[in-house]
């Protein structure tokens, strides 16, 4: 379901304040968030975000592109090992 328009986008309190600190001081630094349902704004552009996949955290460049998704779109939580082979103990 989307958010009412009459809200604002949802941005965990911690990284909003974070992001406004680094523009403000100009620092390109890594920004640590669990927060994977925050929004990304035009504010976060060019910034460097490692945002956690239950596991650890992986590094992600924000893009102009980016601004509307969700931080958890772009680190995926589950690896996919692939398919059994055709195997004779597996089939039924």
């Amino acid at each position: 379901m989307v958010r009412s328009l009459k809200k604002n986008p949802f941005i965990a309190n911690h990284l909003s304040v974070k992001i406004e600190k680094r523009n403000i001081r100009e620092e390109k630094e890594i920004i640590v968030t669990w927060s994977r349902a925050s929004t990304i704004i035009p504010t976060m552009i060019g910034h460097t975000i490692a945002i956690h996949n239950g596991k650890e955290h992986l590094p992600i460049y924000i893009t102009d592109r980016m601004v509307g998704h969700k931080l958890g779109e772009f680190t995926p939580t589950h690896i996919f090992a692939g398919h059994v082979r055709n195997d004779n103990k597996y089939s039924r």
